[in-house]
């Protein structure tokens, strides 16, 4: 590791050396989350829902930072960006006109639309960041997945499109709107997909080293997924379908697993980067995607 950092130019080297940023983010995130269960929850095990929508809104807010501190968006991929920001959009038309997937406790009343709500500002900030600001500094030609018989900018529809037609034959029916139900499970299957374009971004650079505040953010969103997990794991059996199989229920709880699989050896390097107090290194042989 000492060689790989010994090899970058010092400007590369002072975004991935670790900060009192990186402390100071993450302990506001902390000291926020117990304000937000102190005062918001009761208690309910579905705050869990809540919690991993906080994550997820502060992966993009360290995002930001990130782009905002270094006046750089290397390393960061606009189609996963652009897939979140489907995501979001796509989760806020089922949970503001239906209760079917909210939180149980009074975070469910408006808590849990905000979050998601500033999620959504969060990402498209960051899609501005990227693509208008800092877009001399973006890593076009590593941001390459999807890149097969169709032009580059639309490379995330080989996500987008699966998740759409499974979430069309998959979907339960809490809300008991078609509309409204498809919404939820396509943002459900697409959030599993959508890191994708970024971990095969960081495998695509030639350093290995991923600057510390995107490696975070990274870890941020896959830590929701693990967080929301925990909750569906107790509650998928609740998710049937219109005819009353249970069978969508378990798809939901397989996508989710997919997702924290596909992060598998992400989290592995981020913990090892962690351990050692040093920037995350991913070999170019890892197999992440």
């Amino acid at each position: 590791m000492k060689k790989v950092m010994e090899l970058l130019p010092e400007s590369m080297r002072q975004m991935v050396k670790p900060s009192s940023t990186v402390v100071a983010a993450w302990g506001i995130f902390f000291f926020c989350s117990l304000l937000v269960f102190k005062l918001l929850s009761d208690g309910d095990f579905s705050f869990l829902l809540t919690y991993a929508a906080v994550c997820r809104c502060f992966a993009f807010v360290i995002l930001n930072i990130k782009m905002y501190t270094s006046n750089s968006a290397s390393s960061v991929s606009l189609k996963t960006l652009e897939a979140y920001v489907c995501v979001f959009f796509l989760r806020l038309i089922s949970i503001m006109r239906h209760e079917g997937y909210l939180p149980y406790d009074s975070s469910g009343d408006w808590f849990y639309h905000f979050v998601e709500s500033a999620s959504l500002c969060g990402v498209c900030v960051s899609i501005y960041l990227l693509y208008f600001r800092f877009r001399g500094t973006y890593d076009e030609s590593q941001d390459c997945f999807g890149n097969l018989h169709i032009p580059s900018f639309l490379g995330v529809l080989y996500v987008v499109v699966p998740c759409f037609l499974l979430s069309c034959l998959f979907h339960p029916n809490l809300n008991k709107d078609w509309l409204s139900d498809v919404s939820w499970t396509f943002s459900m299957y697409l959030e599993s997909c959508a890191i994708l374009p970024q971990l095969y971004m960081f495998q695509r650079q030639s350093s290995g080293v991923v600057e510390v505040l995107v490696s975070h953010s990274v870890f941020a969103l896959g830590f929701a997924r693990v967080v929301e997990m925990a909750f569906w794991m107790s509650s998928f059996h609740e998710l049937t379908s219109h005819s009353g199989s249970k069978l969508v229920g378990y798809v939901v709880l397989i996508a989710q697993f997919a997702h924290v699989a596909l992060m598998g050896d992400f989290f592995y390097f981020y913990f090892v980067s962690l351990q050692k107090g040093t920037p995350l290194h991913i070999p170019t042989s890892a197999g992440i995607v």
